[in-house]
């Protein structure tokens, strides 16, 4: 798969292709209908597909201060979209000039002389161009003008996730938010994940004879609600079955929240420097402070059992 960061980065001899526009943070049960779509249509036409996405969200642009909790960071899309079987990722910078372009202008410049767009598919709510004033029916109506089909997906599927709300990352980063990592990974069609990389905290987990990897995460990461997780623990391309933490620490009286992941049952890890990848499986009980260090360490000893058994790692 290829992978553009603006529109420069486009080959000069870039043919007609299939486009689909949006964030698509998380790549979620929703998005792989209308990514899904995309690739489909491009393949009947024998033709690649494109996923337009921005970096950073327009909402940090267009209101400063409001960026959301990501789902995913672009690296990890890209892999997920290349999976559906996209054949190339264009990241637009979104600037404050960017962000100024009428959606007319929005449609010539990318999806126009750019992309030679030879069909577009989106979901129903689609915005785009200065102030969201552009929409599928807009988008539509410059097909004629430009030769370029447009065709709408309904993204809204639901299940028991959210009480039975529209599956969207908007529900995705609540249920994280509030710990219901399972609820979460019914919308995205797997365990939310947190990346990062190890750094050296208190090594108070070695202390204890639980050597956690203290997890640097991304800018920006969706993290759980504070509390014990049962996971996995990806390092060199090896996923172990893991107990995670987050939160403060609070029996150490901690003020700094991080994530640390104990990868089970295994000895001598050196994870220093690596970038890894934590994925959230179930919540196991929230964050407490004991009365003494043997209380804690027979939580942990009972949270490890449970994470054990969870992963299938018995």
């Amino acid at each position: 798969m290829q992978r553009w960061r603006g529109l420069e980065d486009i080959p000069q001899d870039w043919g007609r292709s299939v486009v689909t526009i949006g964030s698509y943070d998380g790549v979620h049960r929703g998005h792989q209908l209308i990514i899904g779509r995309a690739v489909a249509r491009a393949r009947e036409l024998g033709i690649p597909s494109v996923v337009v996405t921005f970096d950073p969200h327009p909402s940090e642009v267009v209101r400063p201060g409001s960026h959301p909790p990501l789902l995913a960071p672009h690296h990890r899309r890209a892999e997920l979209m290349a999976e559906l079987g996209v054949d190339a990722v264009l990241i637009l910078p979104f600037t404050t000039e960017f962000s100024k372009l009428s959606p007319a202008d929005f449609i010539v410049k990318v999806l126009v002389d750019k992309l030679h767009a030879r069909a577009v598919i989106e979901g129903p709510n689609f915005r785009f161009g200065h102030k969201a004033a552009g929409n599928v029916e807009f988008l539509a109506e410059l097909g004629a003008t430009y030769d370029y089909e447009v065709e709408v997906v309904d993204l809204f599927v639901s299940g028991v996730a959210g009480g039975g709300e529209p599956f969207s990352s908007t529900l995705t980063r609540r249920l994280v938010a509030e710990g219901d990592v399972e609820g979460a990974a019914e919308i995205l069609g797997r365990p939310h994940r947190v990346e990062g990389v190890v750094v050296r905290g208190a090594q108070r987990g070695r202390e204890l004879g639980y050597p956690t990897a203290n997890v640097e995460t991304l800018p920006h990461t969706a993290i759980p609600a504070d509390g014990v997780y049962a996971g996995w623990l990806t390092a060199d391309g090896e996923r172990m079955p893991a107990a995670i933490s987050v939160g403060t620490n609070p029996q150490f009286d901690g003020t700094e929240r991080t994530v640390e992941a104990y990868a089970i049952d295994r000895v001598g890890l050196d994870l220093y420097g690596l970038h890894v990848a934590v994925d959230f499986l179930a919540y196991v009980r929230g964050q407490e402070k004991f009365d003494s260090i043997d209380a804690l360490l027979d939580a942990i000893a009972a949270d490890v059992k449970k994470c054990r058994e969870l992963t299938g790692a018995v």
